[in-house]
């Protein structure tokens, strides 16, 4: 069976605030740019076996092409495939949420909304499944709030899925995404640079082999590549990471995505996997 995976054409896509330190506003969008680059990821995703399905863009959410930031997609055999609604930090991005979960409603998802208040949670920003959906990594700090992982963990327990909370303290790694990419059920990237030494030393027990990204690699995205049957979807490819890749039988598949980099994102924040 191919993974199914959800993007969002750049249509729209700009970038016009500063929401992290890689959004300078310096470096004007190239649209057509974007366009033909969203457009490689889709083919490398079908070329490694996804299916890719897309929802409509909305003209005024130029955020909107990073779809893995909206829903917390999820599976359980308890509640069947499930979605829990983010809840941004920005109102632009807040703005984006309902039509995300209408097009998972109109599929078929339980929608599990949590009273998160004044909390924030950011999706698979920061929500990442262990491969296998045997337990959930949340990273907090600049995006998520810790209150907001406690109130995901409470909901969770409830299916029996542990939470496992990772304080997050580089402004370059705003989000889990940037700096942890399991890359099978045994071994996973990090950046360690981007979590406290408390996270740290929660984290590691939970793999066999763990590979440490430098400062550069991580803050060029190379910790926020996509694993499909076997291939790494990254913007960047050193030599270390190449190593790393071929340790673990998985092949580097290069797709740009120098425009998406100017509003802090790259290919993992691009998509979202379904169920």
């Amino acid at each position: 069976m191919p993974k199914h995976v959800l993007l969002c054409p750049p249509t729209h896509f700009d970038v016009v605030d500063q929401k992290n330190p890689y959004m300078s506003g310096k470096s004007p969008v190239d649209k057509g740019k974007a366009q033909r680059q969203w457009q490689a990821l889709c083919s490398a995703l079908e070329q490694s076996g996804c299916q890719v399905e897309t929802i409509d863009p909305v003209a005024g959410l130029e955020d909107m092409v990073f779809a893995a930031n909206q829903v917390f997609v999820g599976y359980s055999e308890a509640v069947g495939r499930f979605v829990i609604p983010s809840r941004m930090v920005y109102a632009s991005r807040q703005r984006e949420v309902p039509h995300f979960v209408e097009w998972f409603r109109k599929r078929g998802y339980k929608v599990i909304e949590l009273d998160i208040s004044n909390d924030r949670l950011e999706g698979h920003g920061d929500l990442l499944w262990h491969p296998g959906w045997s337990r959930i990594y949340a990273g907090y700090g600049f995006r998520t709030t810790r209150g907001g992982v406690e109130k995901l963990a409470a909901e969770m327990s409830k299916i029996g899925v542990p939470v496992i909370p990772l304080q997050l303290v580089d402004p370059f790694c705003y989000h889990l995404d940037t700096c942890l990419c399991p890359l099978n059920d045994e071994s996973v990237l990090i950046y360690p640079g981007a979590y406290s030494q408390d996270a740290l030393a929660t984290l590691r027990p939970f793999w066999k082999r763990i590979h440490e990204l430098t400062a550069e690699e991580a803050h060029r995205f190379m910790g926020n590549g996509i694993v499909s049957n076997e291939t790494y979807i990254t913007p960047y490819v050193t030599d270390h990471l190449q190593t790393i890749l071929e340790l673990e039988g998985i092949k580097p598949v290069m797709v740009d995505t120098s425009e998406f980099e100017k509003s802090g994102g790259s290919a993992f924040c691009m998509k979202a996997f379904l169920p």
